[in-house]
């Protein structure tokens, strides 16, 4: 397992609702090779969105490791893990999450901003990414002057400015039309053919047809796992 980029072992993740216990993760055993693109799969509360959020260090398990190139990043301070999430992970949400009053440039160069990237630096990678998204004459827009699938690239140019060893997409193509989200969607593979790993929460199956490996996900577990097939 050499190449594997993140392996999670024994994972487990409850939340405590009141009286009851709810298994988001139940014993969850994982490993995703660097460069690979994977689709996790599952109805609503199946736990997909549990199991990004961990491997996005937004939320720590209950039991289990969690290594991410080699490391164990369960056992890293908030701060560590924060640094690690700048560098190493990007994130594009169906909602986008930009920041309402920064212009597009400025959304993008956010993660370099709060990285203490210096500012010549800052601008020219800022102004490659507006070329490379089709958003130059855009730089300017703040994301209510921007359509849907330009506020998504904003994102994605967002999410990938630090040049992550991953991208986290959760439903990135949700709040856009089928065109628009077809753009979206070659934008991220384009990323993963040049070697980013691609992880895509969707419950689009058409779009979960499209990633190299499918991952279902039921009741906190996981229920298939196509690579697997394919080496049985």
């Amino acid at each position: 397992m050499g190449s594997a980029l993140i392996e999670l072992s024994a994972i487990e993740r409850v939340f405590h609702l009141g009286d009851s216990e709810v298994h988001a993760l139940r014993h969850l055993e994982l490993a995703i090779d660097s460069g690979d693109y994977v689709a996790v799969m599952g109805p609503s509360g199946s736990g997909k969105s549990t199991l990004l959020n961990l491997l996005g260090l937004l939320d720590r398990p209950n039991a289990g490791t969690y290594h991410l190139e080699g490391r164990d990043v369960t056992t890293l301070s908030p701060e560590e893990q924060a640094r690690v999430r700048s560098e190493r992970i990007g994130f594009v949400f169906q909602s986008f999450h930009l920041v309402p009053r920064l212009t597009a440039a400025e959304n993008i160069a956010l993660p370099m901003t709060l990285a203490g990237i210096d500012p010549a630096q800052r601008a020219e990678r800022v102004a490659q990414a507006l070329a490379d998204y089709g958003l130059s004459n855009r730089a300017d827009h703040r994301p209510d002057q921007l359509s849907g699938g330009q506020r998504q690239r904003v994102a994605i140019a967002r999410a990938t400015i630090m040049q992550p060893a991953m991208i986290l997409a959760d439903e990135p193509t949700g709040n856009l039309d089928r065109a628009t989200g077809e753009d979206v969607m070659r934008l991220l593979e384009e990323l993963n053919s040049r070697g980013v790993t691609l992880i895509v929460v969707t419950h689009d199956t058409l779009l979960g047809a499209r990633a190299h490996r499918q991952l279902l996900m039921e009741d906190g577990e996981l229920r298939h796992d196509s690579a697997v097939l394919e080496k049985a």
